[in-house]
């Protein structure tokens, strides 16, 4: 059993992932803006270092395993540049930040949250995703408040984004090569307070009721199955599991792609 740190601990797949944990044998740093271990706002920079620096206290300085799960969904009345500083910057800082105590309980694993949102919603901004990864939190923030769509499409381009990056460090020597495997879970439609929320707004409930029509299982996840999947990732048995990209969505990206992937490597030059 080890020490496992939560972002988003207070509710959805961050809360039933803590649980889980916890019932597992785990200890577990749960991180929100309230009702956590750890209170702090993932969407600033300063309540990034303050959730690095009080995770590392309780945690001794060594964690077992890192689940960066907070996350704000698209409104037509919220802002583009919150997503992008909660979705992509509180998931990548804080993987960054605790890399080191990651590193000091290795063999340790870290899973992120991306979305299968970033293969079947069509139309959300490339250039955003590219301005995220390109790691400037106030360019980002401009180029998607300035972008058509607003939090609607910003938020499968921070989940696209949030995986590449994974995709692009588990790789390295300071990830896979520190006996910290790293990869990323991508959820379809899941049973929880952000679907609740969409579905508040007229528009927002006609597009998740016909999303919910391609669900090949018939019904929307439940967090408790992510959570499921995220303790495997994070356990033992999953040490060759490096820069993945796991989706578990009842079946709508394969509905959407059943062509597309696998897709064949062609060497550049």
């Amino acid at each position: 059993m080890g020490t496992i740190a939560v972002t988003g601990a207070g509710s959805g797949i961050g809360a039933a992932t803590a649980a889980r944990l916890r019932a597992d044998g785990h200890t577990v740093i749960g991180v929100d803006l309230k009702g956590a271990e750890v209170e702090a706002d993932l969407g600033t920079p300063e309540g990034r270092a303050t959730a690095i620096a009080e995770v590392t206290d309780r945690s001794g300085g060594v964690l077992q395993g890192l689940v960066p799960c907070a996350g704000v969904a698209g409104m037509p009345d919220r802002a583009a540049s919150l997503l992008v500083s909660v979705n992509y910057f509180g998931t990548v800082e804080l993987l960054e930040g605790l890399r080191p105590l990651l590193a000091a309980g290795a063999p340790s694993a870290a899973v992120a949250i991306s979305s299968n949102s970033t293969t079947t919603q069509p139309g959300y901004s490339l250039a955003l995703v590219d301005a995220l990864l390109e790691g400037d939190e106030a360019a980002a923030r401009e180029v998607a408040d300035s972008g058509k769509g607003g939090s609607l499409n910003a938020y499968p381009a921070s989940k696209n984004a949030v995986a590449k990056w994974v995709r692009r460090n588990a790789v390295t020597p300071e990830w896979g090569g520190s006996g910290i495997t790293l990869n990323a879970v991508a959820p379809g439609m899941i049973a929880t307070p952000m679907i609740d929320e969409g579905r508040t707004d007229p528009m927002i409930k006609q597009g998740l009721e016909m999303f919910e029509g391609t669900i090949a299982v018939g019904r929307p996840g439940k967090p408790e199955e992510i959570a499921g999947l995220i303790a495997y990732l994070l356990g033992p048995e999953a040490r060759f599991f490096c820069g993945s990209i796991v989706y578990c969505d009842g079946g709508t990206d394969a509905l959407f792609r059943a062509n597309d992937w696998p897709a064949l490597w062609e060497p550049e030059g």
